[in-house]
């Protein structure tokens, strides 16, 4: 219990110091569950004593969730909540960092009517929209964290006695977040290093296009002009670091909003919206999503596609070599904050808009111009896997491999 502790204080410690970066004197927002409530108060000490000025703590709790997807009116579905937006972008807008603390069960919304789900989906995008806009601007530090619940761990560890499925999940989060090094933040600035490493490389080539090549798999992305590939660590409005994700393994960037042509079949299952969809594929002319198909979860896609005109597009396209620690470790996590740092994956929805060069200060106009997507979602899809070949293909025409049998070739 003592040893499991101190591994609870260094996590919360990196949340704050590495995740959000809290700086003396400001707010910290955390967006927690009622299941993280241990690590959460570990948090909120913590960032006191890096001289935050305040820490305010907004609490879910997945049976409310539940309950209110059951038994609420339909009406409450379709009411957008700007309290909720307004107070977030006041926040913000003076400074605060945000953290999210997860935990949710991946089955949660497992039954609920589809409806009820895309029109909170539509109507709390819309009230969000200038938020995520500073978000995707790196306008102000965010980071996201998890932590084990029952209902999480019984999903991703069904064969393990249930005494045991919480320890075990926590163990794999540990160890994908480096919590479990000698010195955790040692090892943290090595991995940043060697990820910006491989940015810089892709930076240099100024690639036109990537093209996919796997099984089920012959997709190609064209990158708009500009672009920038980011590893790990973001810089805020004021000058100030940020992990945005804990853990991370991923080299991304924008794609070209009409340049997406071919089919893409995923590798992993997608946790969306408190429901599975596995086994998909996605087809795009022209960068728009043409069709999809999946085993399990088709309705719940094909309502993602269809949530705005942007969410028929992509927003990212992400690197992460299938040799990872969290792809090597064999573990599925149903939940895309691991899951997508085990594997290549891209995003449906909006691009970030520090992928392009001065697109931090563009507006959204701007940015669509330069031939960024932006819609109210993105949501990322798994598609790597030991077998993915992907090529560099420069203004020229060369090629360069830089991914082999899953993993970089660079």
């Amino acid at each position: 219990m003592a040893d499991f502790m101190q591994k609870l204080e260094k996590y919360a410690e990196l949340a704050v110091k590495v995740g959000v970066n809290v700086q003396p004197g400001q707010t910290l927002v955390v967006n927690a569950t009622l299941d993280s409530a241990e690590l959460t108060r570990l948090i909120v000490k913590k960032a006191y004593e890096r001289g935050a000025r305040l820490v305010k703590v907004n609490w879910s709790d997945d049976t409310v969730t539940r309950l209110r997807y059951d038994m609420a009116a339909d009406e409450s579905f379709q009411d957008e909540p700007k309290w909720y937006a307004g107070e977030m972008l006041e926040l913000v807008e003076n400074g605060a960092a945000v953290l999210h603390v997860i935990s949710s069960d991946p089955d949660l919304l497992k039954g609920v009517n589809h409806e009820r789900i895309t029109n909170l989906q539509k109507v709390t995008g819309k009230a969000m929209s200038k938020y995520r806009q500073y978000q995707q601007a790196d306008k102000f530090s965010w980071s996201i964290v998890a932590v084990p619940s029952k209902a999480w761990a019984a999903k991703v560890f069904p064969d393990v006695p249930e005494a045991e499925q919480i320890g075990k999940l926590w163990d794999a989060i540990f160890h994908t977040t480096r919590i479990d090094r000698e010195d955790t933040f040692e090892a943290w600035d090595e991995h940043i290093r060697t990820l910006n490493d491989k940015s810089e490389y892709l930076n240099g080539k100024k690639f036109k296009k990537l093209h996919y090549i796997a099984p089920g798999t012959d997709l190609t992305i064209e990158l708009p002009e500009g672009h920038l590939w980011v590893a790990a660590d973001s810089i805020n409005q004021k000058g100030h670091t940020f992990l945005a994700n804990l853990p991370t393994e991923e080299v991304f960037t924008a794609p070209l909003k009409t340049g997406v042509n071919g089919k893409v079949s995923s590798t992993k299952p997608l946790s969306y919206s408190g429901n599975i969809i596995d086994e998909f594929t996605i087809t795009f002319k022209n960068g728009r999503i043409t069709d999809v198909a999946a085993k399990q979860g088709e309705e719940v896609l094909k309502q993602l596609v269809s949530l705005d005109e942007g969410a028929h597009y992509l927003g990212e396209v992400a690197l992460v070599p299938h040799n990872s620690p969290i792809s090597e470790s064999n573990i599925l996590f149903y939940n895309t904050l691991f899951d997508e740092n085990a594997s290549n994956h891209l995003a449906i929805g909006s691009a970030y808009a520090f992928n392009l060069k001065g697109g931090k200060e563009m507006n959204q106009e701007q940015l669509e111009q330069s031939g960024l997507n932006t819609s109210i979602t993105h949501v990322d899809f798994m598609i790597g896997s030991g077998e993915m070949d992907i090529f560099g293909i420069a203004e020229d025409g060369t090629e360069i491999q830089i991914f082999k049998q899953g993993s970089w070739a660079i």
